[in-house]
């Protein structure tokens, strides 16, 4: 055989081979067009996800994105949900920033919502929920006398009360409820990444039994500044934030960490990070994380050390299923993508 004929029987071997692991991840629209702006999303499994957002939006899909259905959570046109925890189809737990604070929940897939916890003190305002079983969660709320807010339910969201202990809060710090996942909750951990003042991740670790304060190296001192999102995957914890009043201003926005729950964290500051600033990282598996931002979204597939650009488009949120696949994105004018990997 000819020697060029020899190379084109390699090449379109390899191609056959290799060509799908070669192909580039890429976020695809399912919806938009609706009047609200979504940063709560949580997605079940591969059929089953919810969304939450501004002017009271709710909305559900039971086939993986395909179609939604969408309400005004009536006597609530004007809450703005930042986030959202789903168990299934038919229960799912929403959370309201801003005056009143609220907490609802519904157990018949949206039809009726009841209020389980409202706080019309102004000083109120949640920034994210996270749920470890489906009967215990925690709210996250900015500080309040020095303290950030933690309300905690044991009973699937049916009440809550305010966490006995809380973390201390330095001068201008906060959190950002910027995509419902500045908290992350387990059976022996509680993380907390801040923003403003400083950047930092809080930890409470119930072994040690006392709060840690790790500084993050990334940019802090303004109010649109920190870290806004945090994620753990098989052996680290990869954080991303910015600055999302500069948000193409790519330098000091995301960090890493091997996890060592039983000490404090020794942080890396990514230097080929993602394009900007990002309100939500997610992990995938194996070494494979998401995150997203008006900028952008962005994907590392060495546990965070370099990142690729795979999407133009402004997203808020990205939410790997529970229990499956299925990985979704949604941001402002109710906008909704999937990657495709």
């Amino acid at each position: 055989m000819k020697k060029q004929s020899w190379f084109k029987y390699f090449f379109l071997l390899f191609t056959l081979l290799f060509a799908p692991a070669l192909r580039a991840q890429t976020i695809v629209p399912l919806q938009q067009g609706k009047p609200t702006s979504i940063r709560g999303l949580s997605v079940v499994d591969d059929n089953v996800a919810w969304v939450s957002g501004s002017k009271g939006y709710i909305a559900i899909t039971k086939d993986g994105g395909k179609n939604w259905d969408w309400q005004q959570v009536k006597g609530f046109e004007k809450a703005d949900f930042r986030d959202i925890e789903a168990f299934s189809d038919n229960e799912a737990i929403i959370m309201s920033s801003g005056t009143p604070a609220l907490i609802l929940k519904t157990t018949d897939g949206g039809a009726n919502w009841k209020v389980k916890y409202q706080n019309a003190d102004t000083s109120y305002f949640f920034d994210a929920m996270d749920f470890d079983t489906p009967k215990h969660g925690i709210v996250l709320g900015d500080p309040i006398g020095a303290k950030f807010m933690l309300m905690e339910t044991k009973d699937g969201g049916e009440s809550w009360n305010l966490y006995n202990d809380r973390p201390d809060a330095q001068p201008g710090e906060a959190a950002f409820a910027a995509s419902g996942t500045c908290l992350k909750i387990s059976k022996y951990f509680i993380g907390i990444a801040t923003g403003g003042s400083n950047a930092r991740l809080i930890n409470y670790n119930i072994t040690l039994g006392s709060w840690q304060y790790d500084q993050l190296p990334i940019v802090h001192h303004k109010a649109s500044q920190g870290a806004f999102s945090f994620a753990l995957g098989r052996d680290r914890m990869l954080l991303v934030g910015g600055d999302y009043a500069d948000d193409k201003k790519a330098d000091s926005v995301a960090a890493y960490a091997k996890t060592r729950l039983d000490a404090t964290q020794m942080y890396t500051q990514i230097k080929t990070g993602p394009g900007g600033f990002q309100s939500c990282v997610e992990y995938i598996k194996d070494n494979i994380f998401l995150s997203t931002g008006t900028p952008g979204s962005n994907i590392t597939t060495d546990g965070g050390k370099t990142w690729v650009k795979i999407n133009d488009t402004s997203y808020n949120v990205c939410r790997k299923a529970k229990h499956g696949k299925l990985v979704l994105l949604a941001g402002n004018g109710g906008k909704i993508g999937v990657l495709k990997m």
